[in-house]
């Protein structure tokens, strides 16, 4: 997109083609240039070719003046476009182009991938609510009047609704602010008349089928003439000596122009009770019209103004009485050039981004080329450089300490392999185990998950035994230690705990635990992390999971052969979990609390969930639905995943990690599980 700072607005109609340059000076504005061309034929003329016409009046812009090193903002007529207006309900700024998508879908009748649109928010200061005004055009239409332009080789920056534009020009020109009076602004065009009420720094837009079109034909009717001829009548009328009679033969149209606005108003003051409108400004060439304004203002009991000429632009020179003239027909113009330059209120903008990303492009490709050759010239000089200064480093020679520094290491690296320190594939082996690390990324999230399915099916085969609402396990812990196979470079357990062992997460008095014997395995403590691991598995990558469980059951022992060994077994492999389970020979401990905890939670010190709380209501989440992906994998009766799916069972509804305040429960045991996750070999046959 062009970032000079003149801009050219501009707006082919159906009466003629209209355009103004502006130039941003400092805090002024300047014209410096204008167009105000008539049709030969307006565009409603009966059997009339609209696309030469237009061709004629566009090729007219482009061959008498310069549009190039300029931004270009062109106008859609209002009456092939939508414009709606929407009251939001009071959310979150962030939130607000989520609604404002809401509304659109239900305001333009049409699909919004067949539309271009764009939306802009009116708040007052008095008032909490927020409106949004959203403008819209299908794509046939704006394809067809972006096709038009490339005939003549213009791409537009800014294209946007004409009654928006002129709501632009005065709100600049008159200096809109929130205290303005209402003001309505009437463009009467040749097919249609654009409304635009401002009011307390609001914008509501109208378009309605009446325009110098229903006049013509009023004419054209009453007197029997030609179409040309009647037109060649209305826009003479205020000279004629007819006057009169021309004016009584549209008298009807007038009425219906009339009826049309003031419905218009009635049903904004409907929307806005407060408001008090008390002017209307008129534009577009109809408002020659004799009697016209008289005709406004009898009826709507309101000042209605013509526009004759603008405040903060003007033009000095031969050309000042043309550009007065030409004053009527420009407004819409005037605001599309502020709109270029970025200094518009309304800065709705329909434009295709991909057609504005290509425009820019191309715009570019020149800077492209000079940018090329600066940094050609820039890389040389960096290159020469450092060619010299490597010259004079060989030169000097090395010094005798870096020599003796290198022989030193070389002989410490030697001292290491030969020890055994240091394995034949040194460093590499290392790096290799460490990218190995993030290549089983989601090892963690699956172990998550299978912990939870353990939980969720022991809770099962607990339920009939259980009170309503009681869990058979609370969570204290989990602690996974990753572990390099044995031999291999740098083999050494890399532990990484959620939770240190032994950490409190119940304030209060420190529990005691005794032994419990399950039947049928001796009662002694299980064997230690270092002589649990089955020899199976010590030449592989595995990582060592030990769950601690508290529960409140007199016999949690049942369940842990019957359901959790089950599991364990029935799970063993998986497709799509990258790793396979190992039991060790007593996957489970059970030891007896003999002191329970004091009543009333408190986060333990080194708790890092503070203020965590369980949540006592299903033992199993609703459809066992996985957290992470709430609608898109199930779980089958057996708490096992679809194939090459993972699940995401919620530990904190399955197994809380603390109760809720004052509902503490008295825990009689407490239960350690321990099994292997051995990871499945990385790419290339890896082990390290």
């Amino acid at each position: 997109m062009a970032t000079s700072n003149t801009s050219w607005g501009i707006e082919v109609g159906s009466g003629g083609i209209r355009a103004i340059k502006l130039q941003a000076d400092g805090d002024s504005i300047k014209v410096l240039d204008f167009l105000s061309y008539d049709h030969a034929k307006v565009l409603t003329t009966p059997e009339l070719d609209l696309d030469d016409a237009l061709r004629v009046a566009v090729g007219t812009l482009v061959s008498r003046h310069d549009l190039s090193n300029s931004r270009i903002a062109v106008s859609l007529p209002g009456h092939q476009s939508f414009a709606r207006f929407a009251k939001l309900p009071p959310v979150e700024a962030k939130k607000v182009p989520d609604i404002v998508k809401f509304e659109a879908v239900q305001q333009i009748p049409f699909p919004l991938a067949d539309v271009e649109w764009d939306y802009q928010t009116f708040v007052s200061p008095d008032s909490p609510e927020v409106e949004v005004g959203i403008f819209a055009i299908t794509r046939q239409r704006m394809m067809e009047r972006l096709n038009l332009l490339a005939d003549v080789g213009i791409t537009p920056d800014v294209a946007t609704l004409s009654p928006i534009a002129a709501y632009n020009s005065f709100a600049y020109d008159l200096e809109f602010t929130e205290n303005t009076v209402g003001t309505i602004l009437l463009d009467i065009g040749t097919q249609a008349t654009d409304l635009v009420i401002a009011h307390s720094g609001r914008v509501w837009v109208r378009t309605f089928p009446i325009g110098g079109h229903q006049f013509t034909e009023a004419l054209v009717e009453q007197f029997k003439l030609p179409y040309s001829k009647a037109e060649k009548l209305k826009r003479d009328a205020e000279q004629t000596k007819h006057a009169r009679h021309v004016f009584q033969a549209m008298r009807p149209v007038f009425t219906d122009l009339v009826q049309e606005v003031q419905r218009s108003i009635g049903y904004y003051q409907s929307l806005h009770p407060q408001a008090d409108l008390k002017r209307l400004i008129g534009i577009g060439a109809t408002f020659r019209l004799p009697g016209l304004r008289k005709f406004l203002k009898q009826q709507l009991q309101i000042d209605v103004y013509r526009l004759e000429q603008f405040k903060r632009i003007n033009v000095d020179g031969p050309r000042a009485g043309e550009f007065q003239t030409a004053s009527l027909n420009l407004a819409t113009a005037y605001g599309l050039a502020l709109q270029g330059l970025g200094i518009a209120t309304l800065e709705a903008n329909l434009m295709p981004v991909k057609m504005i990303r290509n425009a820019m492009w191309k715009r570019k490709v020149a800077w492209f080329g000079a940018a090329a050759a600066v940094a050609a010239a820039a890389s040389a000089a960096m290159f020469i450089r450092p060619v010299m200064d490597n010259n004079a480093i060989t030169a000097a020679g090395t010094p005798t300490q870096f020599d003796a520094a290198i022989r030193e290491a070389d002989g410490a690296k030697s001292r290491a392999m030969n020890a055994g320190v240091l394995t034949s594939e040194g460093e590499a082996a290392a790096a290799e185990q460490m990218i190995g690390l993030f290549d089983a990324s989601e090892v963690y999230g699956h172990i998550v998950s299978d912990v939870g399915q353990i939980i969720a099916r022991a809770h099962e085969a607990a339920r009939a035994e259980l009170p309503a609402g009681q869990l058979l396990f609370h969570l204290d812990r989990i602690t996974t230690d990753y572990r390099a196979p044995e031999g291999a470079a740098g083999s050494s357990d890399m532990g990484g705990g959620w939770n240190e062992p032994g950490m409190d997460y119940m304030g209060g008095d420190e529990w005691s635990i005794m032994p419990q014997a399950i039947p049928g395995r001796s009662a002694a403590p299980s064997q230690t992390a270092q002589s649990d691991e089955p020899d199976e598995v010590k030449s592989l990558r595995r990582v060592r999971v030990q769950v601690v469980l508290n529960t409140t059951h007199p016999a949690p022992q049942d369940f842990e052969i019957e359901v959790i060994e089950q599991w364990l077994a029935a799970n063993k492999t998986r497709n799509g979990v990258p790793y396979t389970i190992v039991a060790v020979e007593e996957p489970g401990r059970f030891d007896r609390i003999t002191t329970a905890p004091q009543t009333g939670f408190q986060p333990g010190p080194r708790s890092p969930f503070p203020g965590s709380q369980g949540i006592p209501t299903e033992m199993i989440p609703d459809a066992r639905r996985p957290v992470n992906a709430p609608d898109q994998f199930m779980i089958d009766d057996r708490g096992n995943p679809d194939p090459g799916q993972r699940t995401d069972i919620d530990l904190e509804r399955v197994a809380p990690i603390a109760p809720q305040p004052n509902e503490i429960p008295r825990y009689t045991s407490q239960f350690t599980l321990v099994f292997y996750a051995v990871l499945d070999p990385m790419p290339g046959g890896g082990q390290s």
